[in-house]
């Protein structure tokens, strides 16, 4: 073989080595960001748009605007009960729950459920269930209760069939599941919808908040406008 022969063989394998050492890294790295719970970015949703079909098939409502600018802000899920501020009171943006995604998502439409739901139980204590023991409300905590947000979203908006039927869940639509039989859990309906019409969900159910194909993954036990 002549110098210039050997020279490309050379070359050719140096690209593959480099390559392969590429390729090595990058999934070390998604790996880590699993390890550390980082969930699904804007980004990353938008790179797999094409791939799976998803589109957006109506422009995104504020609420969604506000709920999806959430991800890869609010990375952690974080149930721990804190004593917050009132009215406005929140725990650090990197962290919560389900209903922590609604609650700051209303509150960028200048809607604070924290003190409406507060409000409302003084109001109507009877009508909220009393799954927790307490004799008054909580300031703290009852708004971050996924029974508590069904309760007032059916008092003071529209509660809405629940159906199979995907073209019934609107974009900003509030839903509520029952997660492996006894977890409450909350969402936002998007404005990204797959090719068979069913929209993604924006929700923290571990991982941070994300954007993704789950509705119909879990028993459906409300649906909700406000």
């Amino acid at each position: 073989m002549s110098d210039t022969g050997k020279n490309f063989v050379i070359l050719i394998l140096m690209l593959a080595i480099i390559f392969l050492l590429f390729l090595f890294f990058s999934d070390d790295n998604n790996r880590q960001r699993v390890a550390s719970g980082v969930g699904t970015t804007v980004s990353t949703v938008n790179a797999i748009v094409p791939e799976i079909g998803i589109t957006e098939t109506t422009p995104a409502p504020p609420l969604v605007k506000s709920a999806r600018e959430q991800i890869g802000v609010t990375v952690l899920y974080d149930p721990a009960y804190v004593k917050l501020d009132f009215p406005m009171g929140d725990i650090p943006m990197d962290r919560g729950v389900c209903t922590d995604v609604i609650v700051r998502a209303y509150r960028r439409q200048g809607k604070d459920l924290q003190a409406l739901v507060n409000a409302d139980m003084k109001q109507a204590w009877s009508q909220y269930p009393k799954n927790w023991g307490l004799k008054r409300p909580d300031k703290n905590i009852d708004h971050r209760r996924v029974p508590n947000l069904r309760v007032f979203f059916k008092r003071h908006g529209k509660s809405l069939k629940v159906s199979k039927n995907p073209m019934d869940y609107k974009a900003g639509d509030i839903v509520t599941w029952t997660v492996n039989n006894n977890l409450p859990h909350i969402g936002i309906v998007s404005n990204k919808r797959k090719k068979d019409g069913t929209p993604l969900i924006i929700h923290n159910i571990g991982l941070g908040t994300q954007e993704n194909d789950m509705l119909f993954d879990y028993k459906i036990t409300g649906h909700y406008r406000y």
